[in-house]
């Protein structure tokens, strides 16, 4: 139990870059206050001491201003950031190394009594003011953005957000589809992965897209005009241009014609 509390305390440092020393952690931060008076309240929990369990947790909710049922099963080092408006449900079960924020609730969606609560497994993140709802399971590694509200399972590694939530993370992709991915957009003119490479964007997720669909067009119009020279053997197969030396700069377009010429070619030809 104080291996674990020792724990609970350390891993403030890790991911506060405010904490400066143990005794301000102790004294200072609501959401290890919520978490040690759990503990104990879990504790009485497990033993049938249900209405004294129920006390505490109240008592803690009062200080801290977050609620955690004294049923809700806690791994290691856990982590609640400022806490206030934190909601935990009773059947609710936390692995280890996860972190949450402030206003967040995990909850359920029914008032049948079992299993009703999220469960997150190890190193999971929820941002300020999500709602996960419902018996899911966030797998390893998920992430929850600020104001999400969850209501289906998440894949390891994934991340989600949004009313309702929906996973952004980019698709995991093979050396080479990325290798044939970043080919095509230097053929095209453009660094694809210029500031988008890793992060969870959508415009990053069409582009790749669009990547994907020019590289199977490239393909098909190869094939297609192989087919045709078999068949017609005067075919005039003419070369595309190569695309890294086409693009176009402003200066040099065509000059548009000012609506006062136009408008003087217009009463010419009438």
């Amino acid at each position: 139990m104080l291996k674990h509390i020792r724990e609970d305390i350390h891993c403030v440092f890790d991911r506060d870059p405010a904490a400066r020393t143990t005794f301000e952690v102790i004294t200072t931060y609501p959401g290890l206050h919520a978490l040690l008076a759990h503990r104990m309240a879990h504790s009485l929990w497990n033993i049938e001491l249900r209405w004294l369990a129920r006390i505490m947790s109240a008592l803690s909710r009062w200080l801290t201003g977050i609620e955690i049922h004294p049923g809700a099963k806690i791994g290691r080092r856990f982590f609640i950031d400022h806490g206030m408006g934190v909601v935990i449900g009773e059947t609710a079960e936390i692995g280890d190394d996860c972190t949450l924020y402030h206003g967040v609730t995990l909850g359920g969606t029914s008032w049948k009594k079992g299993k009703r609560h999220p469960t997150l497994k190890n190193n999971v993140v929820v941002g300020a003011g999500a709602k996960v709802l419902g018996p899911i399971v966030l797998e390893e590694g998920a992430r929850v953005g600020s104001n999400a509200v969850v209501v289906k399972g998440v894949e390891a590694g994934a991340t989600v957000v949004g009313v309702p939530g929906r996973v952004v993370s980019p698709k995991k992709t093979t050396s080479s589809e990325e290798q044939q991915r970043a080919e095509t957009a230097k053929k095209l003119g453009f660094d694809a992965y210029g500031a988008t490479s890793d992060a969870p964007d959508p415009v990053a997720n069409a582009i790749n897209s669009l990547l994907d669909h020019v590289h199977v067009m490239d393909g098909k119009m190869a094939s297609m005009c192989e087919a045709i020279k078999r068949l017609d053997v005067e075919f005039n197969d003419e070369k595309l241009p190569n695309l890294e030396n086409c693009s176009i700069n402003p200066s040099d377009a065509p000059p548009q014609a000012s609506s006062s010429s136009t408008g003087e070619n217009q009463e010419t030809e009438r």
